[in-house]
């Protein structure tokens, strides 16, 4: 697809979004496995259920223009999973496991949260009313999830600081 306007941008990112949903929404699962913190591993499974609520937001944006939901494969988010698949495979204490844990998680949230800020503002340029109110849910639920990971850090940085 040609991507001569800022409605085909908005189009071809909304679909990379998608997509980068699609990929957090398997990945999550190992993440929770992996953790040893109650409140992490509590966290990415809450995190699973948004996730797959965004996911429906995103398919409902492209319903409300008309659009059949479709996904491209989103290369930032394959990138970041196959970073976060390495510090899995790393051999650490229980607590620097969940501190790498959060730092690959708060990588995926803020390049989340930038993807859908610039699809809020493209949104609201554009007049697209029903999709700009989905896509600032989404953006809200990924702010509060990045929060919530800097709180678990705050006890988890200092368990892995002073080592066992």
């Amino acid at each position: 697809m040609a991507t001569h306007t800022l409605a085909d941008a908005f189009w071809e990112e909304l679909q990379d979004v998608l997509s980068a949903e699609m990929q957090m929404a398997k990945a999550l699962p190992k993440m929770a496995d992996k953790a040893s913190d109650h409140a992490l591993k509590q966290a990415f499974e809450s995190h699973l259920q948004e996730t797959e609520t965004h996911i429906t937001r995103v398919e409902e944006v492209f319903r409300s223009m008309g659009k059949s939901p479709k996904s491209k494969t989103c290369e930032a988010m394959a990138g970041l999973i196959k970073e976060g698949a390495g510090i899995m495979r790393l051999q650490a204490d229980d607590e620097v496991m969940d501190a790498l844990l959060i730092a690959a998680a708060q990588k995926v949230e803020h390049y989340e949260i930038a993807t859908y800020g610039t699809l809020c503002t493209w949104a609201e340029l554009l007049n697209y009313v029903d999709g700009l109110q989905l896509l600032k849910q989404n953006i809200e639920e990924e702010e509060a999830a990045d929060d919530k990971l800097t709180q678990i850090a705050l006890t988890v940085n200092q368990a892995a600081k002073m080592g066992k």
